[in-house]
This record gives C-alpha cells, structure tokens and sequence, in this order.
C-alpha cells in the first residue's frame, strides 16, 4: 500500500487523518516540529514513524523523500491562530508559505506529484451570500487567510508548470474529537469555542464569553458551521483517493451545511456535560460576520462524502469524552 507523508501530523486534525489513513491501509510517516504537535499521539496512540523537523528544512525534505517511497503528501503544517498572525504577520509568511513551497519545491525535485492541503474558508472573509460555495469571490482579511490563499495560487501555478496536482479542502469550523476517545483537541494556547466551554464545564475556567448578543440571528450570537474532525480527515482519504486515480486539481468546502450559534454551543455542552457553565456576555469582537455556514456539495457530489456525526450534540460529546480523559486527573 502507498506511504503518505503527513505534515503537522501530530496537531489536531493531521492526527485524525492519520488515523483515517491507517484505518483505509495506508502507510505513514508523520513530520512535524512538535512547536504546537503532540510526540505521545503520534508515537504512543497511532504506532507511525515521526520524524521530527520543519518543512524549510530542505535538507531533511529531500532525505526523506529520497529514503522513503512517497505516494502523496497530506500538509497539515500551518499557524493557525488569526489574532497572532495580526501581530505576528512575518511567522505566519514564514512557516505557512515558505515553508509551503519549500515542500513544493521538494516534492517537484523528487516528482512526487499529488498534495492535499489544509486551506480555510477564511479565504472567503466576510460573506456576501449564504452558504458560501467555493465561487464565492475570495477577500482574505487577516495575514492567516492571506497566507492559506497565496498558497492555493502557488499550487494553481505548480499545476500548471510541473503537474502537481492538489486537493484543497477549505475547512469551516473543525470541532469534536475521534469517537473512540483516543485522540481529540489540544492546542495551547486553546482559542475554539468548544473546548473552551468545555473547560469551563470542567472548572479549568470559571467563564465563557459571549462576543456580542446583537447579531441579526435567531438568538443574536454568531453562527457558525461545525464540522467533526473525524468527517474531516474522511474527507482527505477520498480527497487523496481522488487524486491517486488520475482525478485533476480542484478545491472543496467542508462544512455540515448547518450553522449552530454560540448559546446552542453552549446549552449543548450543558446537556452533554450535566454542568452549569457561566456565561459572560460582552461586546461584539471586530470582523466576526453573523453566519459563517458553508456548502459542501461539491464535495458530496464529486468526493461522495457524506458527514457521519452531523449533530450537534454528538459532535461535543465526543470532545467531551477526550477533554475528560485528557485533563481531568
């Protein structure tokens, strides 16, 4: 069976796929720097090779493509947090595209020719319709989403030039954890809401913040689109799949389809937790658009993928589940 290179496969949704990938026979070999990864996950739960280093690194690239049989390269290794890459714009550029290229670059040199790459639906900015489909017009509005879409054209050049072809998955809100509880959500520091809801239900935090209650939705707080990371990695094996029949470029959503709002978030993980969780509600944050909900029937219609965990409820559950065993003593 062929051997996929992950990147950034020891963070959150790079485990999972590495997971979905073992779990449909493939081989693998994780490279991660362990900046934001987790060694345990990799070497302890998944049973992979883990070779520790970056991706502008060239020296180590070629190594590894030369020393291994590389069928395709799954790129999870991104900064991911939007308010850092304001302050920090030059990390961002750094890692998410040099290091991006010099990866591109790598594969090229080794001809190794198929890329799936973690992009985001913040590439989209604040949205002009409802769903957002991959035609929607593209207005990146932080160093983050910048640095996600200069990559997207890199790949549309390599294409072009070289032949490497890609999958680009624009993701929505990645939530939830490996319904087996091995693997889940871990980050530091921790930014997603339902982790952080989920901490307060634990007593690692003694609130949860609201951030504006005056939008135009049904309970005036923002909706968004959660997608369970265990259907996210899913999507990468079809994705990959795709691509190793002869499938050519293309780009996919992936989002269930449906918006929940913040208070749905958080009255759920009170179901699901039997806690009470404070609430503190405070002013609107600025450049957070009411509804973020994406369609994903691209992917249905061209992938066949089908999202296993749509709701809600089953979605923090599982996170809880992992948060529990996770954090809790």
């Amino acid at each position: 069976m062929s051997t996929i290179l992950v990147t950034g496969g020891a963070g959150y949704i790079g485990a999972h796929a590495v997971l979905a990938l073992l779990n449909a026979g493939y081989e693998v070999i994780v490279l991660d720097n362990l900046s934001y990864g987790h060694r345990e996950l990799v070497e302890e739960v998944l049973k992979v090779k883990l070779i520790v280093g970056d991706t502008n690194d060239r020296a180590l690239l070629d190594k590894i493509f030369s020393t291994h049989d590389i069928a395709a390269v799954m790129h999870f290794a991104a900064f991911i947090a939007v308010g850092e890459s304001v302050t920090d714009p030059a990390k961002y550029y750094r890692n998410n595209v040099t290091g991006t290229l010099t990866l591109l670059e790598a594969m090229v040199d080794a001809s190794i020719k198929k890329f799936i790459f973690s992009s985001t639906c913040a590439l989209y900015g604040v949205p002009k319709f409802i769903p957002l489909t991959e035609d929607h017009p593209i207005n990146p509005i932080s160093p983050y989403a910048t640095s996600k879409w200069m990559v997207e054209r890199i790949l549309s050049d390599f294409d072009t030039a070289y032949n490497l072809k890609s999958v680009r998955f624009r993701y929505f809100n990645a939530a939830g954890a490996d319904p087996d509880g091995n693997l889940g959500e871990d980050h530091e520091p921790e930014t997603h809401i339902i982790p952080l809801v989920l901490f307060a239900a634990l007593g690692k935090r003694e609130s949860i913040a609201i951030f504006g209650t005056d939008y135009p939705t049904e309970d005036g707080t923002c909706m968004r689109d959660y997608i369970h990371v265990a259907d996210l990695a899913q999507a990468h094996v079809l994705g990959l799949e795709y691509l190793l029949k002869g499938g050519d470029s293309e780009v996919f959503n992936l989002g269930n389809g449906n918006g929940f709002s913040v208070r749905d978030v958080i009255e759920t993980a009170k179901q699901v937790t039997g806690k009470d969780i404070k609430i503190v509600e405070r002013e609107r944050r600025p450049g957070d658009p009411p509804i973020l909900v994406g369609s994903s029937e691209k992917a249905r219609k061209v992938l066949d993928w089908r999202p296993n965990y749509a709701d809600l409820k089953q979605i923090i559950s599982h996170a809880w589940q992992w948060h529990q065993k996770r954090h809790v003593n």
